[in-house]
C-alpha cells in the first residue's frame, strides 16, 4: 500500500488534503474521515510541531466522538503549523488563508481547538461562512468561554464516582495543561466540592497540597503568566505533573503525554481525559491492570463538539448546556457498565458503542464513509 493510504481503514479517512501556500508560510493538514453521519465537525489545531498522523488521529477521535455523542456529524481535523503565539496580525493571515484554500470542502465544518479561538472562527466565518465556536457577536455559542468542553469532563468525573471508592467533595484534582479546557473542568469540579492540588502549564508545574485559589490562578493566565508565578505552592518542571499524588487526574493538552515508559509514575484514582489521544493504549492497559479507572477522551471531552452542534443548529447557550450534560452522562455511565459487567478496557467499551452507530450510518450510505 502506498505511502499516502497508510492510515486507510474500513472507516476511512474519506479526504486528506495537505494545504501549502508559501507566500504566507502555509503550511496545513485537513483529514475529512468519516461523514457517513453528515458533515465533519473538529477543530483546528494550531502548533509548531503537528503532522499529518496527528491529524488522522485526531480526526479519527473525532469521528468516534461525534457517533457516539449522538450528532448527525462525522469526523475531521485541521492541524496548522506555527506558534500560536505569533503577532495577531500574522495569525490572522494564515488562518484566513488557509480558509479560503479549504473553501470548497463542504463536507468539513471548522472549529476552533488548541492554539485557536472564537476569534480565529469569525475571522473563518468572515472568509467562507462555515464555521462553529463563533463569538456571541456572530450569533455563536463561544464554547470556550462558556467552558463546554470543561463541563463536560467535570459531568464524566461525577458519573464515574459511582464507580470508585472516594466521594467527589473533597477529592484532590491535577490538571496537566491549565488552558482552555483543564481551567473550566476545574471550576465545575471545585463548585462540586472538589479541590485543585496541582497544575501545569507549557513552562511548568504547580502544586499546593492545601489547594489552589482558582480565582487568583484564572487572573493571572488571563494575563499571559504561567502557573509558575502563583503566588504559593511548590514549583518544579511541567512533566513533574504526572509524578502529584491525587484522587483524580485530567490530561488536558497534547496527545500521547501519558505512556508506557511513564505510567507508573502516576498516583491516582481516576483518570478523565480532557484531551484528545492523551494516553497511549498501553498506558490506559497498565492502569486498567492496576485498578485505576479511566474514561477515555472522547466519550469525556465530548462537550466541546456537542456545543458546536447545538450552535450550528441555531441553539442557545442553556440548550448546549443542558445537552452536554445529558449526552456525556449517559454515554460515560453506559461505557462504564459495559467496561464493568464484562470485565473490558473501558476505551473497548467506548470503541463497541462508538463503531456500532458509525458503521450503522454507514449501512445507509451509498458511498459509505463519504
Amino acid at each position: 500500500m502506498s505511502d499516502e493510504f497508510r492510515f486507510a481503514d474500513e472507516l476511512g479517512p474519506a479526504k486528506v488534503i495537505h494545504v501549502h501556500e508559501p507566500a504566507i508560510g502555509l503550511k496545513a493538514v485537513l483529514v475529512v474521515d468519516n461523514v457517513a453521519a453528515g458533515p465533519a465537525i473538529g477543530g483546528v489545531r494550531m502548533a509548531p510541531d503537528v503532522s499529518t498522523e496527528e491529524c488522522f488521529r485526531l480526526a479519527r477521535a473525532m469521528t468516534f466522538k461525534n457517533a457516539a455523542a449522538g450528532l448527525a456529524h462525522g469526523g475531521g481535523k485541521v492541524v496548522l503549523y506555527g506558534n500560536p503565539k505569533m503577532p495577531v496580525a500574522d495569525k490572522e493571515r494564515l488562518i484566513r488563508g488557509l480558509a479560503c484554500a479549504l473553501g470548497d470542502i463542504r463536507d468539513y465544518i471548522f472549529g476552533p481547538d488548541m492554539g485557536t479561538d472564537e476569534t480565529c472562527m469569525a475571522w473563518v466565518k468572515d472568509e467562507i461562512g462555515r464555521a462553529v465556536g463563533l463569538p456571541r457577536e456572530f450569533g455563536g455559542i463561544p464554547l470556550d468561554e462558556i467552558g463546554a468542553t470543561g463541563w463536560g469532563v467535570a459531568n464524566a468525573a461525577e458519573v464515574a464516582l459511582s464507580y470508585c471508592n472516594f466521594p467527589l467533595a473533597g477529592a484532590r484534582v491535577v490538571i496537566q495543561g491549565y488552558g482552555a479546557v483543564g481551567r473550566h473542568a476545574a471550576r465545575f469540579l471545585a463548585q462540586k466540592g472538589a479541590v485543585l492540588v496541582g497544575a501545569s502549564d507549557s513552562r511548568g508545574t504547580l502544586f499546593d497540597p492545601a489547594g489552589i485559589d482558582l480565582a487568583v490562578l484564572d487572573l493571572l493566565k488571563a494575563d499571559g503568566k504561567s502557573v509558575l508565578d502563583y503566588p504559593r505552592g511548590v514549583k518544579s518542571g511541567r512533566d513533574a505533573v504526572i509524578d502529584l499524588e491525587c484522587d483524580i487526574w485530567i490530561p488536558a493538552a497534547r496527545p500521547d503525554v501519558v505512556h508506557e515508559d511513564n505510567v507508573g509514575r502516576l498516583k491516582t484514582r481516576l483518570v478523565i481525559q480532557g484531551a484528545n489521544i492523551p494516553f497511549t493504549r498501553a498506558a490506559e492497559e497498565y492502569l486498567h491492570h492496576h485498578g485505576v479507572l479511566c474514561v477515555p477522551d472522547f466519550i469525556a471531552n465530548a462537550g466541546g463538539v456537542i456545543c458546536a452542534a447545538v450552535e450550528y443548529r441555531g441553539g442557545i447557550e442553556t440548550a448546549a448546556l443542558d445537552t452536554i450534560a445529558e449526552k456525556v452522562r449517559r454515554n460515560t455511565r453506559e461505557v462504564l457498565v459495559a467496561a464493568t459487567s464484562r470485565r473490558l478496557l473501558p476505551r473497548d467499551a467506548a470503541l463497541e458503542l462508538a463503531g456500532a452507530r458509525v458503521r450503522k450510518a454507514m449501512s445507509l450510505r451509498r458511498w459509505r464513509a463519504s
